[in-house]
């Protein structure tokens, strides 16, 4: 009985031996493919050499991200919507040749341009607009079907 116990013993030594050869030879292995290719450089100053890469890129990813977030913030304040309406103010003149265009941010603030064509000339307006309203001017209902549009 005794024997059979040293046996048993003997054999799941023998099974933990080979066990942790293979696992040992899996990881040389392992070892061997990572300092493939390195010339008699230590695996610590490859890897300082790629920590120093690593806090670079971060560096240039830091750069990035403000910039990006920078643009972002400037980016409100372009013009984004754009409404255009075409009218015919006066009977005496053909054709929807007057117009007016609104120009607005993301806050619905900026310009509407009016140009009235007449047989005497044509006539410029500009007007602006914080929030979605005329500041100074009351707008006419064709600037506010234009700022409508934009809005859109």
């Amino acid at each position: 009985m005794a024997l059979n116990l040293e046996l048993i013993a003997l054999g799941i030594c023998g099974l933990w031996l080979i066990l942790l050869t293979v696992f040992l030879l899996r990881i040389n292995a392992h070892y061997n493919s990572l300092i493939s290719g390195t010339t008699k450089r230590s695996l610590a100053a490859i890897l300082e050499d790629l920590l120093k890469e690593l806090r670079i890129a971060q560096k240039d990813i830091d750069y990035l991200k403000s910039l990006c977030d920078t643009i972002e913030k400037e980016g409100r304040s372009h013009i984004q919507k754009v409404g255009l309406l075409r009218f015919n103010p006066f009977k005496d003149t053909g054709g929807d040749q007057s117009f007016v265009l609104a120009l607005l941010d993301e806050e619905d603030s900026g310009i509407v341009i009016s140009g009235l064509y007449s047989r005497l000339g044509t006539r410029w307006y500009a007007k602006k607009i914080h929030l979605g309203k005329g500041i100074d001017y009351q707008l006419s209902n064709e600037e506010k079907k234009a700022l409508e549009a934009a809005k859109r």
